[in-house]
């Protein structure tokens, strides 16, 4: 990542959160079939955490701030979720950086 010109650019949860949607489209792209609808959900649910971070971060008052952030928080969750349904489905990916076993 380049050198942060925003403020949310700077908080770690955001780039981890960057990272996070790199990976989940790293494996979501290869989810076919029946866990086509997954691929869709957590594409979204990914990109919503760092969306819903950097607009929260850039908010002045500290509710429109912590709405935000819940958001972002409530994305993280389904995320986790989605890799729960997965492993019910046993569905198990490889990736070339990173590896996980849904089982």
């Amino acid at each position: 990542m380049a050198q942060p010109t925003f403020d949310h650019e700077r908080l770690d949860v955001y780039r981890l959160s960057i990272d996070y949607v790199a990976f989940s489209y790293g494996i979501a792209k290869g989810l076919t079939g029946m866990n086509r609808p997954a691929h869709d959900q957590w594409l979204r649910a990914a990109q919503s955490i760092p969306l819903n971070i950097a607009e929260g971060n850039g908010k002045q008052s500290l509710k429109d701030k912590n709405r935000f952030f819940e958001i972002a928080r409530g994305s993280a969750l389904e995320c986790a979720s989605i890799h729960d349904v997965l492993r019910v489905y046993e569905y198990e990916y490889r990736d070339a950086e990173y590896e996980y076993d849904a089982q």
